[in-house]
């Protein structure tokens, strides 16, 4: 893998890819049984897995975008929904290869890159780009990849970073940071942790990293079925959601269409963040461009800028649930989450869905970089209850018609 920074191509080292050279394992398509035996189906289908993205008026494109289905572990998987929601799922009963498969979805947002006082610098040197790139060729297998073992090696390196790094006990870590003999096997939480600071040590080689980094949010589907579904026929699903940003990922019920938000925005001026950070640092606080956690940013690291991700999950009934949809910063900072799966609703498939937050997002105004994501679950077309943004929606659009032609004029 090499990485585009600053306009030239600096290789890592092969030393700083030891998880690219294990073989992996994950597929560009998902395994669904049936009546003849299992059969592919590709995850980029429209139909699958819906996706709309836009540079806007930008002059590169910062945002973007990955699937895969992985194999994990199926020991790691039901530590995972004992741990999260405190049910017995028994591996076993399901055919070995299918009791593996994971679907990993994720959106990648490159930040504005920094020059050594801290300030932003020329946005055409696609520092933020690069690295957000990275990450989408090479997260899914990194999260894949990583093992246990690794772990005391990294958190040494975390702890060199220094700073605020200096108080890091560990996190989700913590069980296998002095050794992992005797252990138990990973759960999400510790993986989707070990995969975004693994990011972290390996960008950490070139130094164009230092001042410049890219956001990460991915959502991990697990059908909890037997005999197994995927996850859009799933009767029980367990969705675990790995955060560090500022993407939107958003659960819609079947009922009414009520929006159930999955993230919240790592911005420093966030009570949540802000008090998690001058905990920790006092007085002294400096963020990337953007004022939010994020991969990459490695000279502010000890500041309080972290990779760490939050972690969330929850266990679900398919036919409550219509989809999961993420959307970058591009598209929130326009359009609200309830306007987000009101849009979504009553889509053929899930790719006009994401089209059309996206287009609203650009009728409004937007110019920025961005990308929708809707991933239908077994309860897709199924909505229930009126739209409860559309008359404000059209309202305004009406608005944004009217400042368009004042800005013309």
């Amino acid at each position: 893998m090499a990485l585009r920074l600053l306009g030239r191509v600096r290789a890592f080292p092969r030393r700083s890819l030891v998880f690219s050279q294990v073989a992996r394992q994950y597929h560009d398509y998902v395994r669904v049984a049936s009546p003849n035996g299992i059969i592919r189906v590709p995850l980029a289908s429209p139909k699958i897995i819906g996706v709309a993205t836009s540079r806007g008026n930008r002059g590169h494109q910062e945002d973007f975008h990955g699937f895969a289905t992985l194999s994990l572990n199926p020991e790691e998987l039901r530590l995972s929904v004992k741990k999260f929601h405190g049910v017995d799922w028994d591996p076993s009963k399901v055919d070995p290869l299918l009791a593996r498969q994971a679907v990993f979805v994720g959106i990648y947002d490159g930040c504005a890159s920094h020059s050594p006082d801290g300030s932003v610098v020329d946005l055409s040197r696609h520092g933020g780009s690069a690295v957000a790139q990275y990450l989408r060729q090479e997260l899914h297998g990194i999260f894949e990849s990583v093992h246990k073992s690794q772990i005391p090696e990294l958190f040494a390196w975390i702890k060199e970073i220094g700073g605020y790094f200096k108080r890091f006990r560990g996190g989700a870590l913590t069980p296998w940071i002095h050794g992992t003999e005797g252990t138990p096997e990973l759960d999400l939480e510790a993986r989707a942790t070990e995969a975004f600071f693994e990011v972290d040590k390996n960008l950490s080689i070139d130094d164009t990293a230092e001042y410049c980094g890219a956001t990460a949010s991915v959502a991990i589907f697990h059908s909890l079925d037997a005999p197994s579904t995927t996850f859009f026929s799933a009767d029980k699903l367990s969705l675990t959601v790995a955060h560090c940003g500022d993407t939107r990922v958003l659960l819609t019920a079947v009922d009414g269409g009520t929006v159930y938000p999955m993230t919240e925005n790592h911005h420093a001026d966030a009570h949540v963040e802000s008090i998690r950070l001058r905990r920790m640092m006092g007085s002294s606080l400096m963020t990337d461009s953007f004022g939010e956690s994020s991969l990459g940013d490695l000279r502010f690291k000890k500041f309080g800028v972290t990779p760490e991700p939050e972690v969330r999950s929850r266990l679900l009934n398919g036919n409550e649930w219509s989809s999961v949809i993420l959307v970058s910063d591009g598209i929130s900072s326009m359009v609200s989450d309830q306007e987000v799966v009101d849009l979504a609703r009553h889509a053929p498939h899930p790719k006009v869905a994401a089209e059309r937050i996206l287009s609203f997002s650009q009728e409004l105004g937007s110019g920025d970089n961005g990308t929708a994501i809707v991933v239908p679950l077994k309860g897709w077309g199924k909505t229930q209850g009126p739209d409860k943004t559309k008359e404000l929606r059209k309202y305004r659009l009406k608005q944004a018609e009217g400042s368009e032609r004042q800005r013309r004029m």
